[in-house]
């Protein structure tokens, strides 16, 4: 099968939303938890988180244009501070209920049954039923001329993590937390360990570090 970028305008505008949408792969399952400046608390499913360094520690994700409201995007210019929950496999449907566009007063925390947290470190609210979290001070908006959405980075100032998650070489155990990952818009998935490999370095051979 070939699918031509005119096969592509030729589709149907949501079937090419889907196509397009599931063609990076599977990806990150998190809820962006945000604070506006009134003390209103706003959570919002994300599926573009990205690794973008360790030192500092910055993480990124995408928000579409801002021709519309955001409150996650509002929120997060208005008070600098924001979260990144994990989803695991047994808050599925509460995160995904989030996607819908609720009044800007409503909280989706009341409409989901998810449980805001707040801590003294951040005035975000961070979601209980979470496993593994972290908060972020914004840090910069880079706008993508091409398509009108931008890209917000955070550096991560927090990371709650359930107790033995983190293994001696600093990874966190996400299979352990039942974090799941998302294909496209709305199809969610458990993941299973295949392997895991050496540092790799030229002219010399890799080791399986599960399977040795």
């Amino acid at each position: 099968m070939i699918i031509s970028a005119t096969t592509l305008q030729q589709m149907d505008s949501r079937q090419r939303v889907n196509t397009i949408n599931s063609l990076s792969g599977f990806k990150s399952a998190s809820l962006i938890g945000t604070v506006s400046g009134r003390g209103g608390h706003n959570l919002a499913i994300i599926s573009s988180v990205v690794h973008l360094g360790a030192d500092p520690a910055l993480v990124g994700f995408i928000m579409r244009p801002h021709v519309t409201r955001r409150d996650t995007l509002e929120n997060i210019l208005e008070t600098g501070v924001y979260t990144i929950n994990h989803i695991h496999t047994g808050m599925i449907a509460q995160a995904h209920q989030t996607a819908a566009r609720y009044d800007a007063q409503v909280s989706e925390f009341d409409e989901t049954g998810l449980t805001p947290e707040i801590t003294a470190h951040c005035a975000a609210p961070y979601v209980k039923e979470s496993r593994i979290r972290y908060a972020l001070r914004f840090v910069e908006k880079m706008d993508i001329k091409s398509n009108g959405t931008h890209l917000i980075i955070g550096e991560v100032t927090e990371i709650q993590a359930p107790d033995g998650c983190l293994d001696s070489t600093g990874k966190l155990d996400l299979e352990a937390a039942g974090t799941v990952a998302i294909s496209g818009l709305d199809q969610y998935h458990s993941t299973a360990t295949l392997d895991r490999f050496s540092y790799a370095k030229p002219g010399k051979a890799l080791v399986s570090l599960l399977h040795q």
